[in-house]
């Protein structure tokens, strides 16, 4: 709806974690130099977590595309299965054929498809999406996953990425052994105010605006200040953003159109859209429901004035008639 408006090719705040709009600031670019080491060097287990919205899964589809053609990735997102479960999707992932019903049957044929694998040259890896909400037990087995090793390197690697809750299920006395096998920590922050403009900049160019300054500066702060730099909520608010700055013909973002994102995400309900006035200053600009105010107080007042005429005036006519005609 905006995109010609802004100049835009595409939509540059989709919820999608598309890779392309990946913005490298310096906490997303050392966990992926960390992550991108981690399995290349084949060191296991893998940690990677951060708040809802920070970017992880958009940082785990940026990895993929750096890894090399020989890595088979096998990407399980759904948390809420088994560990038989797991094991199925991520064979049916990595294209293993295996119609064994028994664990220990599947457990075989997975440890021969990656010796085979490891003997060719070839890496792959198991990338476990919202790991805080695997259930110790669950964990465990994944642990005895990294027995499938040879002697100078591991055949699998794996990578749990989740909410900070991870870190605290990785401290479980039952699980210190889980613990010590990983090899690298990465961690996403929010972004700060700096990084939250260079980010809305990086996907409007993405986007194929031209002009990157489409967000002024007070919008920008009062953006940062509500979403708490968590990029997923910027994204949100910013898409917002262009469509009401386009219903109002708004070249520029103001902080005033961020106020009025912010509301409409907070009540669920249409801001009030301000109007401006001759005479007015913009500090004082008059909603709708203001005018609706002024107009009813200006009728109320002008039927008293009519009211006040059908009275007084006749009265007052009377009285003079008598004095000048007695």
């Amino acid at each position: 709806m905006y995109l010609t408006f802004y100049g835009l090719t595409e939509k540059p705040f989709n919820p999608t974690p598309d890779p392309r709009f990946l913005y490298m600031c310096p906490g997303h670019r050392e966990a992926l130099a960390q992550l991108q080491y981690g399995v290349q060097e084949r060191k296991g287990f893998i940690l990677l977590t951060g708040r809802v919205g920070t970017g992880k899964t958009t940082l785990l589809n940026a990895l993929r595309q750096r890894l090399d053609g020989q890595t088979a990735v096998a990407f399980v997102f759904n948390s809420t299965l088994t560990f038989d479960g797991i094991l199925e999707c991520a064979q049916a992932d990595l294209g293993i054929a295996d119609g064994a019903t028994s664990r220990a049957r599947r457990l075989i044929t997975f440890n021969n498809f990656l010796i085979e694998r490891q003997r060719a040259g070839h890496n792959t890896v198991l990338i476990l999406d919202e790991a805080q909400n695997l259930d110790p037990a669950t964990l465990e087995q994944i642990r005895l996953l990294s027995n499938f090793e040879t002697p100078t390197s591991k055949v699998l690697q794996i990578l749990l990425v989740g909410q900070p809750e991870l870190r605290a299920r990785l401290a479980l006395p039952e699980l210190r052994q889980l613990s010590q096998r990983v090899a690298l920590r990465c961690q996403l922050s929010p972004l700060t105010p700096v990084e939250v403009r260079q980010y809305l900049r990086n996907r409007l160019r993405v986007a194929g605006a031209r002009d990157m300054a489409l967000f002024t500066d007070p919008a920008v702060d009062r953006l940062t200040k509500f979403a708490g730099g968590v990029p997923r909520l910027v994204n949100t608010i910013a898409d917002h953003c262009l469509l009401f700055g386009y219903a109002d013909n708004q070249r520029r973002i103001e902080r005033s159109t961020v106020d009025r994102a912010v509301e409409y995400l907070e009540e669920g309900t249409r801001p009030r859209r301000t109007v401006h006035v001759p005479g007015v200053s913009r500090a004082r600009e008059l909603t709708r429901s203001d005018l609706g105010s002024l107009a009813l107080a200006v009728a109320s007042a002008a039927v008293a004035i009519a009211l006040w005429f059908q009275t007084a005036v006749p009265s007052f006519v009377q009285s003079v008639s008598e004095l000048l005609f007695p």
